[in-house]
């Protein structure tokens, strides 16, 4: 079965027209850490188009992307010219034992079999090594007005998002894999956003990558995008609000329980 993730233009959108989230995170998580040099080697997990990636160069000297459709790795070379990429899957890395410092894996592993990729992500850390779990909200909020905010009820009820995404960080059992949660935390990026910016955002987003597979013209949904969306942003500048979290896991230093 074709993944829906299996598309050039979504890629395009992905490396394009995402706000620059992701880089907001990683500074924070480098600011948690207490990083005062930049780390040997960091691992991004299910990088996407590798904007993710490209957020981790600050952070480590060697930085590697690893994702599972090849697709989505269409723009890597513009995106994030400094890092190395291979395809591959989270639960199999094709990666030598204990050779990272820091692994991030950012709404990557919602979709995985995590009895596979825990223990892999175990293997590769090093013996004091941090694994990374992050993720952020659609940007489906606006700072004093809610307009937006019912805009993407309409716009989720119009497109629905692929099942399966749903994923409880904090209720994972770390220690069946030798792991422990060591630190979470929840926030808020702010970012301005214009019309153009938050349009070319929205047509990113996969439930339109699903309509479109499902038989919608890409057009059609554009330009009810843009109509709607007109009224809300007219020729301002939005401060748009994305909610995100971070979940940090370390060894756990104790016997595993798997078997």
């Amino acid at each position: 079965m074709k993944s829906i993730y299996d598309s050039t233009r979504l890629a395009a959108g992905y490396a394009y027209h995402r706000p620059p989230v992701h880089q907001r995170i990683i500074k924070r998580i480098g600011e948690h850490l207490r990083l005062t040099d930049k780390l040997p080697n960091a691992l991004d997990v299910g990088c996407g188009a590798g904007l993710s990636t490209a957020a981790l160069e600050p952070l480590a000297e060697t930085v590697i992307g690893i994702e599972p459709i090849h697709a989505m790795l269409s723009f890597r070379k513009i995106v994030a010219p400094k890092a190395a990429f291979l395809v591959g899957q989270a639960e199999r890395l094709p990666l030598e034992t204990g050779r990272f410092d820091l692994i991030t894996a950012a709404g990557a592993i919602n979709y995985a079999d995590r009895d596979l990729f825990f223990p892999e992500a175990e293997r590769v850390l090093t013996a004091d090594g941090t694994l990374v779990i992050y993720d952020f909200s659609a940007g489906c909020r606006c700072s004093g007005d809610d307009r937006l905010q019912q805009w993407f009820v309409e716009f989720t009820q119009r497109y629905h998002s692929p099942p399966g995404y749903a994923m409880d960080v904090q209720a994972l059992d770390y220690g069946r894999y030798g792991l422990k949660l060591s630190g979470y935390e929840e926030f808020e990026v702010a970012l301005p956003m214009t019309l153009d910016a938050y349009l070319a955002y929205a047509m990113s987003e996969t439930s339109v990558e699903q309509a479109i597979l499902d038989g919608t013209p890409e057009t059609e949904i554009r330009d009810w995008c843009k109509r709607t969306l007109s009224v809300i942003f007219g020729d301002a500048s939005l401060e748009i609000l994305f909610d995100g979290y971070v979940a940090y896991v370390n060894r756990d230093g104790r016997n595993k329980i798997i078997g």
